[in-house]
């Protein structure tokens, strides 16, 4: 049996909800794999952790991380503080401070829960966004001047670099390599955006010579946003700057039927440091409290964290339970139409692990 500890930061609104619900799962699969024990510790960072102290987190904080094997990660921002200071002050400075610098985001349409795209049925909607998580448009390059003035200006100014891009970019080569299609789109806007994205391009078309038996495409992102609405069957793995990036795996969470269903990772993959698993709906204030949040995309991100942790079989009983649940459709929460609770779904969910494993 393996020790893993973990990292907890529930963060903001409802991810202070889903996220005990995540634990359970992993727990409950590690009592019936016997495969791994968890050791989670909770931090209470977040929005309310800035109200009372003036700091997401401490400053120290990287340095506490550090020694974990794997952070779990609710969700960041609500109304009581400036986004750019609850996203600046807790995600962000983990995800660069430990080159997190792929964000990979899955969108895959599961049994039972319907998209709202006309006809798509399970299997026509499975794709992976690799998004680059440490640069490029969030880099925080720029400033403000003249400030209360009839002149005041702002300057937001984003970062490409050649080892930022490449990086990204080869990850989504191996990535595109491992799977069956061997098909790789980039994402670019170098048409109106002539420095940084054809500086992209050209790395792109570098680092594509070396893997010749991956397809690849190169599509303007508006063409791009279209086509995962009208032909999201035609999609495997798809690179994108960090803007882009964002923007697309929204889209990929809404066509997959609810951003509920969306999990991802920030991965550091030389394992220099740990990797951060968090879903993809965010703090959602509008319904923090009432308890039916829905816990798949947490409970999907457990199952991603355990896969990268090399616990390949309970990783796949998770997503294998999820996919029982949903496909019964008695046990949903209301954005997926139903009128279950997020502690049902998770129990839900429990009880299909027990009943697959034995």
């Amino acid at each position: 049996m393996h020790d893993y500890h973990i990292a907890l930061i529930p963060g903001d609104g409802i991810g202070q909800e889903v996220a005990p619900e995540g634990v359970r799962v992993l727990d409950a699969v590690g009592e019936l794999t016997g495969a791994y024990r968890l050791h989670d510790e909770s931090f209470p960072w977040g929005c309310e952790y800035y109200l009372a102290r003036g700091e997401m987190m401490p400053k120290e904080a990287l340095k506490i991380l550090r020694g974990f094997d794997a952070i779990y990660f609710g969700a960041v921002g609500f109304p009581t503080v400036p986004d750019y200071i609850s996203l600046r002050g807790l995600r962000l400075p983990i995800c660069m401070g430990f080159e997190q610098y792929v964000c990979y985001r899955p969108s895959q349409l599961v049994p039972g829960v319907k998209s709202p795209l006309a006809d798509k049925k399970m299997g026509d909607i499975d794709f992976i966004v690799i998004r680059e998580n440490t640069e490029g448009e969030y880099a925080g390059a720029g400033g403000r001047a003249h400030r209360g003035l009839p002149i005041e200006m702002a300057v937001e100014t984003s970062i490409f670099t050649r080892v930022g891009v490449e990086r990204v970019i080869r990850y989504a080569f191996n990535l595109a390599q491992s799977r069956p299609r061997r098909h790789l789109i980039s994402a670019t806007k170098s048409n109106a955006q002539q420095h940084s994205l054809t500086f992209w391009d050209e790395i792109f078309a570098e680092v594509a010579r070396e893997y010749p038996d991956v397809k690849t495409e190169r599509v303007l992102i508006d063409a791009l946003a279209a086509r995962f609405v009208l032909r999201p069957e035609s999609l495997d793995v798809v690179v994108a700057s960090n803007l882009f990036g964002d923007i697309l795996t929204d889209l990929g969470g809404a066509i997959c039927g609810s951003l509920g269903m969306a999990a991802s990772g920030n991965i550091n993959p030389e394992r220099t440091y740990p990797s951060m698993f968090e879903p993809v709906h965010g703090s959602a204030p509008d319904i923090f409290g009432k308890g039916i949040a829905n816990p798949i995309a947490m409970i999907w991100c457990g199952a991603m964290m355990l896969d990268f942790l090399g616990e390949k079989q309970a990783a796949n009983l998770i997503l294998a339970a999820i996919r029982a649940v949903t496909g019964d459709g008695r046990v949903l929460t209301p954005d997926l139409g139903g009128t279950a609770r997020t502690n049902q779904v998770t129990d839900a969910i429990i009880h299909q692990a027990q009943a697959l494993a034995h």
